[in-house]
């Protein structure tokens, strides 16, 4: 029965492309009927239905930097700001240049896939399924298992940071209990169908996080260098790395590249919005960061958290509730890829009824949430995730992907994509992409999972495993402080 069921799908799916396109090729004829769906004008299309260039700018620019804008002052503390200014130029670039690879490769698949009168139109198109489709089943599975990792501790990482955040606000509950109520919240990330429906959410997300890099900016310039201020970063090989991985995790935020292209009407258009979205993140992260370290200096190395130095008052519960909301975003952002996967694998990913769908994503949420409390270390972790996973999956495969894919002279000449403008010739790709395997193979992988493993494990030693709160100033609440009471009391 179960092989009658792919077969019997391919079948109708061939058949219904077939008459979707009996004078076109590819999808063109569905983009249409499915750009005049959208175009009429009502409430529900503008903040549901995104599928344009200007929904995938908004996701790819709001999804890359959320909490990392409040851990980059303390990497600047560990790397210095020479440095901490030009990795992120550095990163950033090489991150919009992976992205790039990352389209490329999708364009190639499905120009493959339509070949052969494959219909995408129930589907969602996943980067292990593209690696699968141009480099065969190991690919897939590297790319699977290296994805999935990552999104479920990018999503860890979420929660870990509501919890951070709304302790500085409301610090009468401790930050795990926090994480509950917080992994509660989240999981209603279940109910939003796909990227289409983010629209409303990323315009949003970016405009809080723009406020919270300005705000954290000018709080910094107000508040002046704090007494005694001292900047003698970079002074570790420890803290340099971990510092430098958490940039290589910051501007590796595309595990959710193809998703978005997918949700988009003309994904052909893809190429170089993820550079544009950085260029932006540019004016948000590089001042904000420059201007806390300025103003705190070697302080961050202890608060892996700005908002833990600046002082409390109406603007900065202002940023951290805007961060709360943008955390919830992106939490989805991270999930949603994983919903899709978990659906594929039991079978529901064609099913149109949300309420189901939400059912059956719910034990996806479960181990996120469970790690998040085992693990509540905020800047750390994403240091961590940064040089295990993200080296790889953002990095180090894409760019492998792209030179297996284009080895043979006969690929090359029909590739969907040829060569951008700036790069004279396919051997200039292939020495940049070698350039970017082996710097994130050493630097990154090597020498930032060193340093942050080391890191991590220290965090470990010093605040334990389900810490209940980690990083919290002053003496523990009188619960927890006070001595048990004498046995001679019991009578």
């Amino acid at each position: 029965m179960e092989t009658m069921l792919p077969q019997k799908q391919a079948e109708e799916a061939i058949v219904a492309s077939l008459n979707e396109t009996e004078s076109e090729v590819g999808g063109v004829r569905e983009e249409e009927k499915e750009l005049q769906d959208h175009s009429g004008f009502s409430i529900k299309n503008l903040l549901w239905h995104g599928g344009s260039v200007w929904d995938a700018w908004f996701s790819c620019a709001s999804n890359q930097v959320a909490q990392v804008l409040l851990t980059l002052p303390c990497s600047f503390s560990q790397l210095g700001m020479l440095s901490g200014i030009l990795l992120q130029i550095f990163y950033g670039i090489m991150g919009s240049w992976t992205a790039y690879l990352i389209s490329v490769l999708y364009m190639e698949y499905r120009a493959r896939k339509e070949k052969e009168n494959v219909s995408f139109k129930n589907h969602v198109i996943q980067w292990f399924e593209v690696l699968d489709g141009l480099l065969g089943p190991y690919w897939k599975a590297v790319g699977l298992a290296f994805n999935c990792t990552f999104l479920l501790f990018g999503s860890v990482i979420q929660l870990i940071a509501c919890a951070s955040n709304i302790y500085y606000i409301n610090d009468h509950l401790d930050k795990r209990t926090w994480t509950y109520i917080f992994g509660a919240c989240c999981a209603t990330s279940v109910f939003i169908p796909s990227f289409h429906n983010y629209r409303i959410w990323s315009f949003l997300g970016l405009g809080m996080t723009t406020y919270t890099a300005w705000y954290l900016a000018i709080a910094a310039l107000l508040h002046g260098q704090a007494e005694n201020v001292t900047h003698t970063g970079p002074k570790k090989l420890v803290l340099y790395f971990t510092g430098a991985t958490n940039i290589l995790y910051t501007f590796g935020g595309h595990a959710v590249t193809v998703e978005i292209m997918h949700a988009m009407w003309k994904p052909q258009k893809f190429k170089y919005i993820y550079l544009l979205a950085t260029l932006y993140v540019f004016t948000l992260t590089i001042p904000s960061a420059a201007a806390v370290y300025w103003a705190f200096g070697d302080e961050l190395l202890n608060h892996s958290n700005a908002f833990s130095l600046l002082p409390k008052n109406g603007f900065r519960d202002t940023a951290v509730i805007l961060m709360l909301i943008h955390q919830f975003i992106t939490f989805g952002f991270a999930c949603t890829p994983l919903y899709f996967v978990w659906e594929k694998v039991i079978g529901m990913h064609d099913t149109k009824s949300i309420c189901l769908r939400a059912l059956a994503r719910l034990p996806v949420v479960i181990p996120i949430w469970f790690f998040a409390i085992i693990f509540p270390f905020f800047g750390p972790i994403n240091s961590a995730v940064g040089a295990l996973l993200v080296s790889f999956t953002v990095y180090i495969i894409p760019a492998s992907a792209h030179m297996l894919t284009y080895r043979k002279a006969s690929s090359r000449q029909n590739a969907a994509e040829k060569p951008p403008f700036f790069m004279p010739s396919w051997t200039a790709m292939y020495v940049f992409n070698a350039f970017i395997v082996v710097w994130v193979l050493v630097v990154g992988f090597g020498f930032g999972g060193w340093a942050s493993m080391s890191n991590f494990i220290k965090q470990i030693d010093n605040f334990g495993l389900f810490a209940k709160c980690y990083q919290c100033k002053g003496p523990a609440p009188p619960a927890m402080a006070a001595a048990p009471p004498p046995h001679g009391h019991h009578h």
